[in-house]
């Protein structure tokens, strides 16, 4: 059986994955990701985890509640799908290899990837920017991510720890053991310093980094737009 196959093409700050999907084959996406399709495709809206499935990643994630699908039925076609984001895309090639997504990190993916919620404790969900719950991802197929600004990974040996600010995190294996952690020694150099929390991982495992800070850049934005009145 073909299976769907993604191309990053327009590569530069404004990249498009262009998804090829051979005959009978669908792929899902981050809702409103489609740019432009094949006549022949077809497009509706998915829960895929379920109805509480769908709650946890609107209501408490703060991300889309449905998913966009997209089939070929009888004949094969391509779909190009964007970000909302700039900055550029990733595609992971999972191999029963688990990994935690950072909010709003999802592009699309093929049908055999899964994606579920997990609770995280009390002082990670306080602190680590991500709320109480963090997305997982698993199965076997591809995955493609967006970020903003270029992606970095880093890949750390056992017992080998690395500090990653909240924001510039994309992406995680789940082997790696994670800690919620001051940036600085002190609660006010910590906050002067407009790092706050960091998250500190134990490897072994894969980091995938974003080079640029959403909050630091909504910021910036804001001091630069024209007052009101």
């Amino acid at each position: 059986m073909n299976n769907v196959t993604f191309e990053v093409v327009e590569a530069g700050d404004a990249p498009v994955v262009k998804a090829l999907l051979p005959a009978g084959q669908s792929l899902f996406a981050d809702a409103g990701a489609m740019m432009a399709m094949s006549p022949n495709l077809k497009v509706e809206g998915s829960l895929r985890g379920g109805v509480m499935g769908a709650l946890s990643r609107s209501l408490l994630r703060g991300e889309t509640f449905f998913y966009l699908t997209i089939s070929a039925p009888q004949d094969a076609g391509e779909a190009l799908l964007a970000p909302s984001t700039i900055g550029g895309i990733e595609m992971l090639e999972l191999t029963g290899t688990e990994y935690f997504l950072q909010k709003g990190s999802f592009l699309a993916a093929q049908p055999t990837i899964e994606l579920t919620t997990k609770t995280q404790n009390l002082t990670k969900g306080l602190f680590s920017g991500e709320g109480f719950f963090v997305t997982r991802v698993s199965g076997t197929g591809t995955l493609v991510l967006n970020t903003f600004g270029s992606l970095m990974t880093f890949d750390l040996a056992p017992g080998q720890q690395y500090i990653v600010d909240n924001y510039h995190l994309v992406a995680w294996e789940s082997t790696i053991q994670y800690s919620i952690t001051k940036a600085a020694a002190g609660w006010i150099s910590s906050f002067t310093s407009g790092e706050g929390f960091v998250c500190r991982f134990t490897g072994p495992g894969r980091i995938y980094v974003q080079t640029r800070n959403p909050a630091a850049f909504a910021g910036w934005l804001g001091r630069h737009l024209p007052s009101k009145g």
